[in-house]
């Protein structure tokens, strides 16, 4: 059976699934139901420096954006962090620790950009025995315009100061976590790295307004007619944060850096290929608020089974299996050819294929054969763009099929290069002549 223990920067936990430093981990009651459903540790919600608390809205805080079914796919927020008072978070984060020593607790930290203010909370954390600590480099609404959050976060020079200041002045593994508001996401990872930090986590929030109320002129969330920009979260973010985690993963300058990947992890395949593309353990949020904290019974299974099927005896198997075959475009196999197939059996006639074809595309999908409503490939004019694919209604309907090396292109009229598979070496690859020039 597949052994699903995570070991992160030496942070133990029994499973990689993390509640990450948001609403539901704002106080002792959330992350007690949280364990008991099973998730192997949590981000606490971020702590503020001591003094007056933080003041949220007292109204609306999310926007959403929905499928065609209802179902949510972003979630966007302007609550702010913690609005509780910091030695109230403490006690219960060293109460909770001692009632589930073998789950993961990290704190979350964001206070003024200032050495002082790092020094003054990080004894008091330590204090309560917490695992490690995530600094909170992302937010970008709320806090940012007070110079903290992403404010720091697309600042590397910044972050390179403040991993520095922490790494001094604290005991604890150190977390750096990151804004995906930001043109390239390797230059900030090298600065936390560049300051020492234990990993790294992404991605936090995007910066985003969800829509507007067209009654009131007013963006949502309204609050007493007004709205602000928010945070950006759900299923809808996963592809921009698996690029960035690939991007960190697959670095020369972070090579080999842990990363905790976050960003519209909902299933246990999605956890997979976060995993997959380099991250040491994941952390989830938006689906936890969605469906609530036993979807983590549908991930542990989930992932355990697939790791069985597959013989994948520990997670080290899994991570960063995919992050070799992640290339920028000029590497990609251009003698590599692929046409679209329509499964006759399967298909519902609905004519999808056809029209994204013809309209928009390469106009390779017929609608009418002898006479007879039909959707049939001209493999002669298909060129392989899959958007058929994507459109098809009925899953695996229409696949893509590989031309054998050797077989004869009909849109090309060309023979299939019998080399196209040692494209590492082939003379129409730029790498390859890049390294022979």
């Amino acid at each position: 059976m597949a052994d699903l223990r995570n070991n992160f920067v030496g942070i133990k936990s029994p499973n990689p699934f993390w509640l990450a430093s948001a609403p539901p981990t704002d106080k002792a009651y959330n992350v007690e139901r949280a364990f008991k459903a099973g998730w192997g540790g949590v981000v606490w919600k971020t702590l503020g420096e001591e003094g007056p608390p933080v003041v949220n809205v007292n109204g609306p805080r999310y926007g959403a954006i929905w499928g065609a079914d209802r179902r949510l796919l972003g979630l966007n927020n302007i609550e702010l962090i913690t609005d509780r008072d910091l030695y109230t978070n403490l006690r219960e984060m060293k109460q909770v620790k001692k009632n589930w020593p073998d789950r993961a607790l990290i704190a979350s930290i964001m206070v003024p950009c200032e050495e002082q203010a790092w020094k003054a909370i990080l004894p008091l954390v330590e204090e309560t025995e917490a695992d490690g600590i995530e600094l909170n480099f992302g937010c970008p609404h709320g806090m940012s315009e007070r110079g903290m959050g992403s404010a720091v976060g697309q600042v590397p020079e910044y972050i390179e100061m403040v991993v520095r200041w922490c790494k001094q002045y604290t005991r604890m593994p150190v977390i750096t976590k990151l804004t995906p508001n930001i043109t390239d996401i390797r230059k900030p990872a090298r600065a936390a790295k560049a300051g020492g930090t234990d990993a790294v986590s992404l991605i936090n929030t995007i910066n985003s307004i969800v829509s507007v109320d067209l009654d009131n002129f007013a963006p949502n969330p309204t609050v007493g007619g007004k709205g602000s920009h928010g945070g950006y979260c759900g299923p809808a973010v996963k592809p921009i944060a698996l690029n960035m985690v690939a991007e960190i993963a697959r670095d020369a300058e972070t090579y080999g850096l842990p990363i905790s990947g976050i960003g519209g992890i909902t299933t246990w395949r999605d956890a997979a290929e976060f995993l997959a593309l380099g991250a040491g353990n994941v952390q989830v949020c938006t689906a936890a608020m969605t469906y609530g904290f036993k979807i983590v019974e549908e991930m542990i299974t989930g992932l355990s089974d697939w790791m069985d099927e597959k013989g994948h005896r520990t997670l080290d198997d899994v991570i960063a299996r995919a992050v070799p075959n992640v290339s920028d475009w000029q590497y990609l196999n251009l003698n590599y050819i692929a046409k679209a197939k329509i499964d006759q059996d399967a298909c519902i006639k609905c004519g999808r294929c056809h029209i994204a074809c013809e309209d928009t595309s390469h106009q390779a999908i017929t609608n009418m054969v002898d006479g007879v409503r039909r959707f049939e490939v001209m493999e002669e004019e298909c060129v392989g763009c899959n958007l058929c694919v994507n459109v098809c209604p009925v899953e695996n309907c229409i696949t893509m099929e590989e031309l054998p090396a050797g077989s004869l292109d009909k849109r090309t009229g060309k023979i299939v290069d019998p080399n196209y598979a040692n494209w590492t070496t082939h003379p129409n690859n730029p790498m390859a002549r890049q390294a022979a020039e």
